[in-house]
């Protein structure tokens, strides 16, 4: 097996790996009663972020599966082995944030803003080192798969559409917060960067 095929191979097993913690948790959270996929419920500009966060998926697995796709913007900028690793390295960090946050979290897990029953103020864990760590490590495990893939169309959605979208929804959320949480959220706010 030729490194760039076991890399593309450990790249789709991420991404596996990924969908299996978020669904596993919307599923053992809707056992216990509780809605934790909210998305676009109090604005449906939300759910923008779905269709440019699978289309982000399909442009960093379309070469590896060989799907369609225009190969002008599959073709890689680069093809530096130690590039691809580094990408499996920051996707494998991101993956391990995301599993860690999803434990912290507990049931105050959302995804979008539950107006109707938000949970308790998750402070502790891995949100004592950033605000919004899922988010961060979103970018950071679709920063590794657009590293190990180097195309154009991977880096045009990361940080032409992706990171945009997920730093829009970070401030529609956190003005929720403010406004629901009040001054426990405020003094939070102070002690936590928004990002790292």
């Amino acid at each position: 097996m030729k490194i760039r095929e076991l890399l593309n191979i450990m790249s789709i097993v991420s991404l596996c790996f990924f969908f299996l913690l978020f669904f596993t948790r919307i599923i053992m959270l809707k056992r216990r009663g509780i809605q934790a996929f909210v998305f676009g419920r109090t604005h449906k500009g939300d759910l923008l972020l779905v269709p440019i966060m699978l289309l982000l998926v399909y442009t960093a697995i379309a070469s590896s599966l060989s799907l369609p796709f225009p190969d002008i913007l599959l073709k890689p900028l680069f093809d530096i082995l130690f590039i691809s690793w580094f990408g499996i390295l920051i996707n494998i960090v991101g993956l391990t944030g995301f599993a860690f946050s999803l434990k912290d979290f507990g049931t105050s897990f959302r995804v979008g803003i539950d107006v109707e029953k938000p949970d308790k103020l998750v402070t502790d864990g891995m949100f004592s080192i950033s605000r919004n760590p899922i988010y961060v490590s979103f970018i950071f495990f679709f920063l590794g798969l657009t590293l190990l893939n180097a195309n154009i169309a991977s880096f045009v959605m990361l940080f032409c559409f992706f990171i945009p979208a997920l730093h829009r929804q970070i401030i529609r959320e956190e003005h929720f917060m403010k406004g629901h949480y009040g001054d426990s959220y405020t003094e939070y706010c102070k002690k936590i960067r928004r990002y790292l």
